[in-house]
């Protein structure tokens, strides 16, 4: 649920907006994960990971700008919190090279990313 409030403050509109850019992040990771089966260096890979990092968190305080001023639903910050640790674990079981847990961590990031997104672009 997302109050009038929360939709005339624009915080609802940022958090639209971030929860689009955080998802083409994590869904570049997907992109460049691919490119790293065929030969391609692991710069790119390298460097998204750092990207979803800083807009997984400015996701979860657009979350909570929403929910708390913004009075519209406490849940997104939940499922921010989430992404965001998620991406944390990944990104360390990745460099450790365990990617039985890597790959199904990133499956699920990228499903929580998504379903917030379609939940930010319903309002």
């Amino acid at each position: 649920m997302v109050t009038q409030a929360a939709k005339g403050t624009g915080y609802l509109t940022g958090f639209k907006i971030i929860t689009a850019l955080n998802t083409l992040a994590v869904l570049f990771q997907a992109v460049t994960a691919g490119q790293l089966l065929s030969g391609a260096s692991a710069g790119a890979h390298d460097m998204g990971a750092g990207a979803v990092h800083v807009l997984g968190l400015a996701q979860l305080v657009a979350a909570m700008l929403v929910w708390r001023p913004g009075r519209g639903a406490g849940w997104p910050v939940l499922v921010g919190l989430a992404i965001l640790l998620l991406g944390f674990v990944q990104s360390a079981v990745g460099g450790a090279g365990v990617l039985t847990v890597h790959v199904p961590l990133g499956m699920a990031v990228f499903g929580l990313s998504v379903w917030l997104l379609v939940w930010a672009w319903r309002r």
